[in-house]
């Protein structure tokens, strides 16, 4: 294995400038992540691991076989799964799931809508819209005739793994209300196994599958009530942001409602939206 297309760093074990620079526009062109010069390190962490688990030597080997050209298109989506950041929480940004029950679900109920669609654009390990499907599952069944669909996408298929399995260590779901842990969440009857898993009647009600946001559209045969979409865009360039709004939006129902990360901004683009609460907007 040769190493002339691209220079390495002193320390072979380490990512050369131009590497860098050749990752980046590839992750870029791939899954829209802005990597600025800072997150070297960051990078050379995680391709580190990918790199020994491949069987290269060194994370310069790995960087070249993986910006060669013909490099088979699963091993750019373990590089993408190794990159992706896939923090995640049960009733994290808990004001969402405030406005959610007070405003949104109410509205829907009003309106007698008898089947809420819902989409997790992001969706990690699952917490989130798991979180989503809890909520819907006790609003429907205080709502006589409503139903919920919850769709959850991601572009990283590890963890995607991990959502469908919907096992977590017991401390995750420590957010997660007493009457709905109850409810929804089993315990493992092992003694000293400190995990816990979503009862099958909720898993059944999520549907899993991978989207990359980067793609020209969204593949949903429905028109969504309410798309999470949160903190994803912090990852974007401006251009990059302003293109998954537009895409997100052809995807959300006038009238339809678009959760966002509370530190993301869509100031100076998506006219198809207005802001009802924070970073809660909707569809005009």
């Amino acid at each position: 294995m040769t190493h002339a297309a691209f220079d390495l760093a002193p320390d072979t074990d380490q990512i050369g400038a131009r590497q860098f620079k050749a990752l980046a526009a590839l992750i870029h062109a791939k899954a829209g992540i802005n990597l600025k010069a800072s997150k070297q390190t960051m990078l050379e962490g995680r391709l580190r691991r990918r790199a020994r688990a491949s069987g290269f030597a060194t994370i310069g080997e790995y960087c070249d076989f993986v910006l060669s050209p013909g490099v088979a298109p699963n091993e750019i989506e373990n590089l993408i799964n190794a990159v992706t950041t896939n923090k995640t929480d049960f009733f994290r940004e808990p004001l969402h799931f405030d406005v959610l029950l007070e405003t949104v679900l109410p509205e829907f109920a009003e309106n007698r809508q008898r089947l809420v669609r819902c989409w997790s654009a992001a969706c990690s390990t699952g917490a989130e819209p798991y979180t989503l499907a809890m909520l819907l599952d006790e609003f429907a069944g205080q709502n006589r005739g409503m139903d919920y669909q919850v769709i959850a996408t991601d572009l990283d298929t590890e963890v995607l793994s991990t959502a469908i399995k919907g096992i977590y260590p017991r401390e995750l779901v420590d957010p997660v209300p007493d009457h709905l842990r109850r409810r929804y969440v089993l315990t493992a009857k092992k003694p000293g196994r400190n995990e816990v898993r979503i009862v099958p009647e909720l898993r059944r009600k999520v549907a899993f599958g991978r989207l990359n946001l980067m793609d020209a559209r969204y593949p949903l045969d429905e028109l969504m009530d309410i798309i999470f979409c949160r903190n994803v865009l912090i990852y974007f360039d401006k251009a990059t942001q302003e293109a998954v709004i537009n895409r997100l939006c052809e995807r959300l129902r006038p009238g339809g409602y678009l959760f966002l990360g509370h530190s993301e901004s869509i100031t100076g683009f998506a006219d198809c939206l207005t802001q009802v609460a924070g970073t809660v907007f909707r569809r005009i």
